[in-house]
């Protein structure tokens, strides 16, 4: 629990498809299991995701294609944010310096494995399953200019089970994102509070 403490993170979320990963973090906000409040999303099309974060009370920017480093900084620091979290975008993030440490994403392998341009969704499941791994999960990284390779803050693992499909491993995994984003964005928010690196509000 979270509540006694003096003020909530401003976090924006950056997503092109269904939302359930941003849902899930406004979940998590409602459980006090984070820290935060969600001050925008910036998603890479219209789609039903951002329609359920709007239905939520979020406000939503449409920004297709590649964005430029300083076009994006514009943008997230226009909502006020001070953190982002990338949920099911599609799109590659050039980071802007002002943002640099402080956008993450979570990635359904155990990285560095299965990581890397055209591992997402399923495919991330097909792979992990023809190489015949027994543990799988997720990994929280910051995000750098390369794929799925920052530094990373947390990972879940879970077992790959004799009978699983991609499908099946993929909702065991997403089980693991659910706890495992929240828990890795409150010690991103913890190490910015203690740093003294939080920002005033705009």
């Amino acid at each position: 629990m979270h509540t006694t403490r003096q003020r909530s993170a401003r976090l924006a979320v950056m997503l092109s498809g269904g939302g359930r990963t941003a849902l899930n973090l406004l979940d998590a906000i409602d459980r006090n299991q984070l820290n935060a409040r969600v001050v925008g999303a910036l998603a890479s099309r219209p789609c039903p995701g951002a329609d359920r974060l709007s239905a939520r009370g979020v406000p939503i920017t449409v920004m297709p294609g590649e964005i430029h480093a300083q076009d994006l900084a514009g943008a997230l620091s226009s909502m006020g944010a001070e953190l982002v979290a990338l949920c099911g975008y599609m799109r590659y993030v050039n980071v802007p310096a002002s943002f640099a440490g402080r956008i993450l994403n979570i990635h359904p392998s155990l990285l560095p494995k299965f990581g890397g341009k055209g591992f997402y969704g399923l495919h991330v499941h097909e792979a992990v399953l023809a190489a015949r791994e027994t543990i799988s999960g997720c990994t929280v990284h910051v995000v750098d200019n390369q794929y799925d390779h920052g530094p990373v803050v947390l990972q879940k693992s879970c077992p790959v089970l004799p009978d699983d499909t991609p499908e099946s491993l993929a909702g065991r995994v997403f089980g693991l994102e659910c706890t495992a984003y929240p828990e890795a964005l409150q010690l991103v928010i913890d190490r910015l509070v203690s740093s003294g690196a939080t920002r005033s509000n705009p």
